[in-house]
């Protein structure tokens, strides 16, 4: 599966590069090079991103179904 950001988005984060890299380094950048960089990003650390979120989701849930579970037996006198 290819992460995909909307226009929109990715404007915004080339924009956030391009800041970042002015603010960091004192060099400005065109929108091009801050697009590959997002690619690039993207590309390589996104799956990994995204699948470490995935993993702390169902981590939480599976606590939570645990809390349930115990909050739904009864205690046999």
């Amino acid at each position: 599966m290819k992460i995909q950001l909307d226009k929109e988005r990715a404007k915004i984060m080339i924009e956030k590069i391009q800041l970042y890299i002015q603010e960091e380094f004192g060099e400005s950048i065109g929108d091009l090079r801050a697009g590959f960089l997002l690619d690039f990003f993207i590309n390589e650390l996104g799956p990994s991103i995204y699948n470490q979120g995935i993993n702390d989701a169902q981590a939480f849930i599976q606590d939570k179904l645990i809390d349930l579970e115990g909050s739904l037996c009864l205690e046999e006198n």
